[in-house]
């Protein structure tokens, strides 16, 4: 039985051995407790960017008044991922749809003359052009494929022929080249994308009125799209499924 001098004495030792109060640093604002959060909730939100090359190297050459080179491309989508709108977010790469230029060997049908379309002037720009894409930094190149569908006249000959009808002649003819799979390709990227949440938001040059649906059902899964179709002619329902455009 404890008396009254052995309380008095017990209760001070207890008071001097008891530990002092773990308090987590968390608690206080502007400490290193902010440190412990999850480096996931810590990160800025992404975005990608998907870019129709046929699209954008034709944007590109009717605005310079040439075919541009590899290193323009770039500069033209390193400016559009520079832009205010995307300051607070972080990129994840440049996607990049084009097909590789044709090379099979065609028949002129008024003159006859075999032309190997591998050995022109245009499949050596054109593949130089995607090979160095390719080597980009933060970029993906995606491959569709290249398709030659017949001959069809030239522009400038078409143009001659309405104002000043004749019979059309071997140099008016150009094979009618055709790219495959390229539309597909950005479709299920986009959809990738939006499904598995990779990305808060999408840039998406092109002007492609094809791409509606897929503009559609990624807002559907709550991802942000942006358009960027550099000033060219597109229907009004390509802009209307964009939550922003961009220039």
């Amino acid at each position: 039985m404890l008396t009254g001098k052995s309380i008095r004495t017990t209760i001070p030792r207890l008071i001097e051995i008891a530990p002092p109060p773990v308090i987590d640093p968390s608690l206080f604002a502007g400490t290193g407790g902010k440190e412990r959060h999850n480096n996931k909730n810590s990160m800025k939100p992404r975005f990608a960017m998907l870019v129709d090359g046929g699209f954008l190297t034709k944007a590109l050459a009717f605005r310079d008044k040439q075919f541009p080179t590899a290193e323009q491309v770039r500069a033209e989508c390193l400016r559009l991922a520079a832009l205010e709108h995307f300051s607070d977010f972080d990129l994840l790469r440049i996607y990049f749809y084009d097909a590789p230029p044709a090379s099979k060997k065609v028949t002129n049908p008024v003159s006859r003359e075999q032309i190997d379309l591998g050995a022109t002037e245009i499949f050596r720009r054109n593949s130089a052009m995607l090979d160095s894409i390719e080597q980009f930094d933060n970029f993906a190149l995606r491959k569709g494929e290249t398709v030659v569908r017949g001959w069809s006249l030239g522009q400038r000959a078409a143009a001659s022929i309405l104002k000043k009808p004749r019979a059309p002649e071997a140099a008016d003819l150009v094979p009618n080249i055709e790219q495959k799979g390229v539309d597909l390709r950005i479709g299920l990227d986009i959809a990738r994308l939006s499904l598995r949440q990779v990305v808060q938001a999408i840039l998406i040059v092109t002007g492609d009125s094809d791409m509606i649906p897929a503009f559609k059902f990624a807002r559907r899964e709550g991802m942000r799209i942006y358009l960027h179709y550099a000033g060219m002619p597109v229907r009004p329902e390509l802009k209307a499924h964009a939550d922003m455009i961009v220039a």
